[in-house]
C-alpha cells in the first residue's frame, strides 16, 4: 500500500518574543514567506528562546497548530537553528514530537480550586524560610507520609531537561511514557532522590502544617500561593505538536543531553 503523502506546508504564521533580534527576524521572515493569522496558518513559527516556545505552546492549545521554533533567544534546547533561507523545505522535512501536558488542580487554603496546564513541570515550592512538609499519594495510596524539603515537582519527558534536571532529576526518553517525581533539596528522608511514575499516574500532594509552612504551586509560569493540596495528572486529551529539523528530533536531543559532561 502506498504511503499517504503529507500535505505541503506553505501557510505560515510568525510569532516572536520581545527581544530585538526576534522582532527583526520576524519582520524579515514575514516579508519573505508571508505572515497569516494563526487560525489560517498550517504552522506557527516561533522566534525566541525556550521560554517563548513554552508561551507559544500554551497559546497553540487554542490554535491547534504545530509549532516550529527557531532560536532567537538565550536558551534554545527546544528550538531549531536560525536560518532564513530554505525555511519551507526545512519545515516540510521536519520531524514531529507530540506532547501531552500535565493538568494541575491546586486547592488553596481558603478552599478555592485553581486549574492550569504545564508542558514542562508542576512544582510545589516553599514560600518562607521554613522547609515544606508534604505528603505524597499516588493513585490514592500514600507513598510518602512526610517529605521535608524545599519542594517537589512532577515533570514531563519534554520538561525533564529543564528545572527537573537542575534538581538532579532524571532525563526521560521522550517515548518512555513515564513522569519524573523529583524532590527539591530533600532534608528528610535525606537520601530520597525521587521516583519514575507511569504516565497514567494520578499524583496528589498534601501540604502538612500549611499555616506555618506555606507552599506555592506552579504549573510552568502559572502560580497559586498558599496551597493546601495539589492534584497532578497527564491530560491525554490535549495534544501539542513541536517540529524539529530532520536528524535533530526531540528524542535525539534528549539522548545527546545525557552524554554532555
Amino acid at each position: 500500500m502506498a504511503a499517504v503523502a503529507r500535505p505541503l506546508l506553505t501557510r505560515l504564521s510568525f510569532d516572536a518574543s520581545d527581544r530585538p533580534e526576534a522582532q527583526e527576524a520576524r519582520a524579515r521572515l514575514a516579508a519573505a514567506y508571508g505572515d497569516l493569522p494563526p487560525e489560517d496558518a498550517q504552522v506557527i513559527v516561533a522566534l525566541g528562546g525556550d521560554g517563548f516556545m513554552l508561551e507559544t505552546l500554551h497559546a497553540s492549545l487554542a490554535w491547534g497548530k504545530p509549532i516550529y521554533g527557531m532560536n532567537r533567544g538565550s536558551v534554545g534546547f527546544l528550538m531549531n537553528d536560525y536560518e532564513e533561507d530554505g525555511l519551507l523545505e526545512r519545515i516540510n522535512a521536519a520531524e514531529q514530537a507530540v506532547i501531552h501536558p500535565l493538568a494541575m488542580t491546586a486547592i488553596d487554603a481558603s478552599g478555592q480550586s485553581h486549574t492550569a496546564l504545564a508542558i514542562n513541570e508542576v512544582s510545589l515550592l516553599r514560600q518562607t524560610r521554613q522547609t515544606a512538609k508534604l505528603r505524597i499519594m499516588i493513585d490514592d495510596k500514600v507513598r510518602m507520609g512526610e517529605l521535608v524539603c524545599d519542594g517537589v515537582m512532577v515533570a514531563t519527558p519534554a520538561g525533564s531537561t529543564a528545572y527537573n534536571l537542575s534538581a538532579h532529576g532524571p532525563i526521560i526518553p521522550f517515548d518512555a511514557k513515564v513522569l519524573a517525581l523529583t524532590p527539591i533539596s530533600a532534608f528528610r528522608p535525606r537520601r530520597w532522590r525521587g521516583a519514575l511514575l507511569s504516565q497514567d499516574a494520578r499524583v496528589c500532594i498534601e501540604v502538612l502544617e500549611a499555616e506555618k509552612r506555606s507552599v506555592s504551586a506552579v504549573a510552568d509560569n502559572f502560580e497559586v500561593r498558599d496551597v493546601a493540596e495539589v492534584h497532578i495528572s497527564e491530560d491525554r486529551n490535549r495534544r501539542l505538536v513541536m517540529m524539529f529539523d530532520a536528524g535533530r528530533s526531540l528524542e535525539e536531543r534528549m539522548l545527546a543531553e545525557q552524554f554532555v559532561v
